[in-house]
């Protein structure tokens, strides 16, 4: 069990070397106010004077302090190597392998490094110092010593401090994998200890935080905390522990932290008897380490789950970016090859990664032909646009001069290929559609399928404008074609269709059954001896004579003649006004119901020509076309030895996160070898 905080600081080593934070390592989060007593436990902890001292905010950034617990002759290993004497010395991640045997000079390092980055002003950074401190005095340990929560900006900090402070903590004490020591001074009431409030906002439960009691010594006389070290005022499930720290004066007078120690054991022993074993930083430090084991060994099952799935990721990640071009010719082919194959592979519904969130390719293709095109043409009316009057008109002027025993065929071809006509511009849509499509299909193999085609953007840019350049030119040779299909249709109505044949004589059997039905309800004849000048209504009204086409208030005044030219009153025999609505003869009832039976009869056949015959001219001229042409134009484009260079130089930023994401593999690959060595030795 004790070998597990080694292979955790093993671990965070490893991390290290990459600057990553991705994994949360078990470790030890030290928290409480300014001037809470957080440092001196720190140093009590380490034995050492180590840490900067002063007044405000001393501690800003985090310091990530990893004590190693090494035997004497380690010292004597490390004199021998590196020609420093010493039984206990410390290294800064930031200074490499430079040996620092003085932890006066530790101090000043972190005092340099911390002004480094956050600058002389107070102010604050979350980027962490890394220390290792090497001691046969310590025990194996990994704590985080966060600045101290303060309420008022001091000089010159920001006037946001304290947030920044607070959010500060909690980015490290929210990691579940660490235990929170909440350090509070015994002075003060426990009760409003901000320590063990911000403690509690990511612990309610209290099941990994550790209440420190610091300054017993100073408490005021005739009190004492007996109470709150057992745990009476606030409960605390991992206990309490108080501990004596050296006073500032013991500090200036050079109290050692190995006299400061003797002096609080004995302290302890005059003034809490009872609790003195449970007490103390000798105490504190075998806890802790106690808790940091334990708690190691109930995360390593998730931190080994943890680092596989995210080998597993930056593995996927690492190959998405490709190896470093060597050949530049095969490289170059083989990406066209590919992007051309997942192409025909995405608009055949064969590709490797399928969309999930919408119709994609092929698929989409089929709505459009089916759906889109197919709603579009049924919703068509084949009498759309054309009404009683157009038909009445369109049959008289295929008469002439003379009227007409049957209903003409030419007014039939007439109004059928207007109507015809209609069924173009649906057409011609369905065909820009598809070409819409098909430039999605670019963009949508970049993305998932191809994604090499990131690491060279010219080459990328490239691809795309060839295949544009190819729709583009398929696409009014594809739109001729469709123009075409309905223009053959319009070239030659085919009466002799038999679908049109059959409904021709299904249509006139219907025709004369209703002519037989409307005569048997004639009223009887009128006789022949009816005195002449009674003309029928219609007569009367004028709609079947010669004077129903003269203006009212045009045949002159009565008693005289017929309007003379000379006198500026000719009549217009042209200008016959069309009337909007009107009873219809029985003739011409039927005349229009024989043409809208006809027209639909006809425009249905050819709806169902256009709707089979378009897509498959979209798929012959366009779709495939395409697939059939698309690598062959690619290479033909693209591959020149003039332009290898050019296409395959690769984004700024590429061959850095090429880097990261080996040395992150590297990494993780590192730590999945260090958890099965766990496993080895039944330490897990």
């Amino acid at each position: 069990m004790e070998a597990l905080i080694p292979v955790i600081n093993k671990l965070q080593d490893v991390f290290n070397t990459v600057g990553a934070d991705i994994i949360q390592l078990p470790q030890i989060a030290v928290v409480g106010t300014q001037s809470s007593g957080k440092s001196s436990v720190l140093e009590s902890l380490v034995g050492k004077d180590m840490l900067p001292r002063g007044t405000g905010v001393v501690t800003r950034r985090p310091l990530i302090l990893q004590l190693v617990h090494v035997d004497p002759g380690d010292g004597r290993k490390m004199k021998d190597e590196n020609g420093v004497e010493g039984d206990e010395w410390g290294k800064f991640l930031h200074t490499k392998n430079k040996i620092y045997p003085d932890f006066s000079e530790i101090r000043q390092e972190i005092e340099n490094e911390t002004e480094r980055i956050s600058g002389i002003n107070k102010g604050i950074s979350d980027e962490p110092i890394h220390l290792k401190i090497f001691s046969p005095n310590v025990v194996n340990l990994t704590l985080v010593d966060l600045p101290g929560i303060t309420k008022v900006p001091v000089g010159d900090q920001p006037q946001d401090i304290e947030v920044q402070i607070r959010e500060l903590i909690l980015k490290h004490i929210s990691n579940p994998n660490s235990i929170i020591l909440a350090v509070t001074a015994a002075n003060t009431d426990m009760a409003t200890s901000e320590a063990l409030k911000v403690a509690r906002e990511v612990d309610p439960d209290g099941r990994r935080t550790l209440a420190v009691v610091t300054k017993l010594d100073l408490m005021d006389a005739g009190t004492d905390a007996m109470d709150a070290l057992l745990g009476r005022v606030i409960p605390v499930k991992l206990g309490l522990i108080g501990v004596v720290n050296r006073s500032q004066l013991d500090i200036n007078n050079k109290k050692s932290v190995s006299d400061a120690i003797r002096d609080e054991h004995a302290f302890l022993q005059k003034k809490y008897p009872s609790l003195a074993n449970r007490n103390g930083t000798k105490y504190l430090s075998r806890t802790l380490n106690r808790l940091l084991m334990h708690h190691i060994r109930d995360c390593l099952p998730e931190l080994k789950t943890r680092i596989n799935v995210l080998a597993a990721q930056y593995q996927s990640l690492l190959s998405s970016y490709g190896q470093p071009v060597e050949d530049q010719n095969a490289t170059l082919l083989q990406l066209i090859t590919k992007f051309a194959a997942e192409y025909c592979h995405t608009i055949e519904g064969t590709a490797k990664y399928i969309e999930t969130a919408e119709l994609c390719g092929g698929a989409r293709i089929c709505y459009i032909f089916h759906e889109t095109f197919g709603r579009t043409l049924e919703s068509v009316d084949p009498l759309g646009g054309l009404n009683t009057i157009d038909i009445l008109t369109a049959i008289r002027n295929a008469t002439g001069p003379r009227p007409s025993l049957f209903v003409p065929e030419v007014s039939f071809e007439l109004l059928v290929k207007k109507q015809v006509k209609r069924l173009e511009e649906p057409s011609l849509r369905c065909v820009e559609l598809v070409h819409e499509e098909m430039q999605r299909i670019i963009q949508h193999c970049s993305n998932y399928s191809t994604q090499e085609l990131l690491r060279f953007p010219k080459l990328h840019d490239a691809i795309v404008e060839v295949v544009t350049s190819l729709l583009r030119k398929r696409l009014p040779i594809t739109n001729e074609m469709v123009h075409n299909l309905v223009a053959i249709e319009l070239a030659y109505i085919n009466t002799k269709h038999p679908d049109f044949a059959d409904a021709c004589g299904v249509m006139n059997n219907n025709i004369e059954e209703s002519r037989r039905n409307r005569m048997r309800e004639l009223p009887a004849a009128v006789p022949r001896d009816k005195p002449p000048g009674a003309g029928t209504q219609g007569d009367q009204e004028g709609t079947g004579n010669w004077r129903g086409m003269l203006k009212k208030g045009d045949e002159g005044a009565p008693g005289s003649g017929p309007a003379s030219p000379h006198k500026g009153l000719a009549v217009n025999l042209l200008d016959v006004p069309v009337p909007v609505a009107r009873k219809l003869s029985s003739r011409e009832q039927r005349d229009c119901e024989v043409i809208e039976r006809l027209i639909k009869s006809y425009f249905l056949i050819v709806r169902k020509n256009i709707q089979d015959s378009v897509p498959k001219a979209v798929m012959h001229f366009l779709v495939n076309h395409v697939k059939d042409s698309l690598q062959s134009e690619l290479v033909g484009q693209l591959y020149k030895s003039s332009l290898l260079n050019d296409l395959l130089t690769e984004s700024e930023d590429m061959a850095q996160r090429r880097k990261e994401a080996a040395d992150m593999l590297e990494a993780l690959q590192k730590a999945s070898q260090v958890i099965a060595e766990i496993r080895e030795t039944h330490l897990w």
